[in-house]
């Protein structure tokens, strides 16, 4: 159905259906998925679906309102009557996190491509900032038009309760309800009336032939322009070093001036209260993700948040709110503690077994003395081994792949599985169990069973961080990700 939708759209845009239409596994931590519409002529474009209409319509309104004003976004040709499908320029997979990455050495230093490219960042920031909140950008904003008291509350309360009372620390709600409420008045002080990207992380970023491409500003909104500078700055993952900071805020400043000037002094002060907000906003959605959800990645993403919770205490920036202070020094203490107490750790201790089996040799048996496990029929999908050209190839081989992908009833049969296995998962982890098992079954156990455990594996572990043990029973491979 999703396909669907989309082929009407692009012929609508284009004249004529796409030749194909190919699934992309992943859509960042969003729902939306992503699929690459090619066309007779070779060239492809993105096409988007997602479950949230009215965000769906902010990103179309605003990469227009901003491309009119030269801003480097993607372009986007269409959007569906129902605001739940788009389609967009096709920006490669490249993103500002995988460049810097590439150029980055084991001990963290950065090489000058990378510095390059983060200087290119920050100059195209405070065009973002003053040239997009020309016009009536600010009407198009989702799902608020303006950063005020209510989102800045909002964001500290989902610091205090899902983070901070998720790591069992003690505190007086009184006292530290106070210090918020000093807090978001001196960050409603500061001048709001600027665009506020709001997400503006490296993963946010596309490496083009052209530059860097921006995305993911649609929920953006009027605001102050220190928090987009703490935000890509003091992103936890990044590590950048004192001085490569310290470097892109004086690129930040001298692009700033086409627009205005302000002293170091002054912007470093301003940005340091930014930082403390910033901090324990992102503080907030790593509990509720991480130690909620059991989402490993943002579990492993705390430490680094509380490294930048750490420096703000060691400079002094959070003096003048004492009871945040306070909490904030037994959350690093508490850090600490469960960094050498092994007992503490957030490892999910679960371990999923995944089997891709031919039914005519029996069903995998578990044993881990449990019994059962999830058992999925994959006989009910198009079958490669039909064709001569895959008999002797498995769904590891790129052109069953590439077959089964391109027929799409696979992607599908998957798309209804992963919700089912990522509920038992999930609780399993909850409930401290250890052990869940979950087998694919086809007709000789060489392709459709072995394409979707094989995808079913590396989703749970990347969702989950939990081990899995992964078997393609007929061909005798074992693979264990941990």
């Amino acid at each position: 159905m999703e396909k669907e939708r989309l082929i009407q759209l692009y012929q609508q845009v284009k004249g004529n259906p796409p030749v194909s239409v190919d699934h992309l596994f992943g859509g960042g931590g969003s729902s939306r998925k992503y699929f690459i519409m090619t066309g007779a002529d070779g060239s492809s474009l993105y096409g988007v679906v997602s479950r949230s209409p009215d965000e769906n319509l902010a990103f179309y309104k605003l990469a227009r309102l901003f491309a009119e004003k030269h801003l480097p976004v993607p372009r986007v040709y269409a959007i569906s009557d129902d605001h739940t499908c788009y389609l967009q320029e096709n920006l490669g997979t490249t993103t500002l996190q995988d460049y810097i990455r590439a150029n980055r050495d084991e001990a963290g230093q950065y090489n000058q491509q990378a510095r390059e490219m983060l200087r290119r960042v920050m100059a195209d920031l405070p065009h973002f900032q003053y040239r997009g909140a020309s016009g009536y950008v600010f009407q198009q904003c989702y799902p608020v038009s303006s950063m005020d008291a209510m989102s800045i509350m909002f964001d500290l309360n989902y610091f205090k309760y899902c983070f901070v009372k998720l790591r069992g620390i003690e505190f007086n709600e009184v006292q530290l309800q106070e210090d918020f409420q000093r807090l978001t008045v001196e960050l409603l002080a500061e001048n709001i009336n600027k665009f506020m990207y709001r997400d503006l992380q490296s993963r946010n970023v596309m490496i083009t032939p052209d530059g860097p491409r921006y995305i993911d500003f649609q929920g953006g909104r009027r605001g102050p322009v220190y928090y987009d500078v703490a935000s890509f700055l003091w992103q936890a993952s990044a590590h950048y070093p004192d001085e490569l900071k310290s470097e892109l805020i004086d690129v930040y400043l001298d692009s700033l001036k086409q627009y205005r000037t302000i002293s170091r002094e002054e912007f470093v002060r301003h940005l340091r209260l930014f930082v403390l907000f910033r901090t324990m906003q992102v503080l907030g959605a790593y509990g509720f993700r991480g130690l909620w959800e059991k989402k490993q990645h943002f579990v492993e993403s705390i430490p680094p948040a509380i490294s930048n919770l750490e420096w703000l205490v060691k400079s002094g920036v959070i003096n003048d709110y004492p009871y945040l202070k306070t909490v904030a020094e037994l959350l690093i203490d508490d850090q600490r503690r469960r960094k050498f107490d092994p007992t503490t750790s957030s490892k999910p201790s679960l371990v999923v077994k995944v089997f891709s089996f031919a039914y005519k040799n029996g069903v995998p048996q578990d044993e881990s003395g449990n019994g059962g496990g999830y058992v999925f029929d994959c006989r009910g999908t198009n079958n490669p081994g039909r064709h001569i050209e895959y008999k002797y190839m498995t769904g590891l081989d790129k052109p069953v792949i590439d077959f089964l992908e391109k027929d799409g009833e696979i992607l599908s049969f998957l798309e209804h599985i992963y919700p089912v296995v990522d509920f038992h998962a999930q609780r399993f982890i909850e409930r401290d169990f250890t052990s869940l098992m979950v087998s694919f079954g086809c007709t000789g156990g060489q392709h459709r069973s072995v394409y979707c455990a094989q995808r079913m594996a590396q989703h749970l572990h990347e969702k989950f961080g939990v081990k899995v043990i992964l078997t393609h029973r007929e061909q005798g491979i074992t693979q264990v990700m941990e």
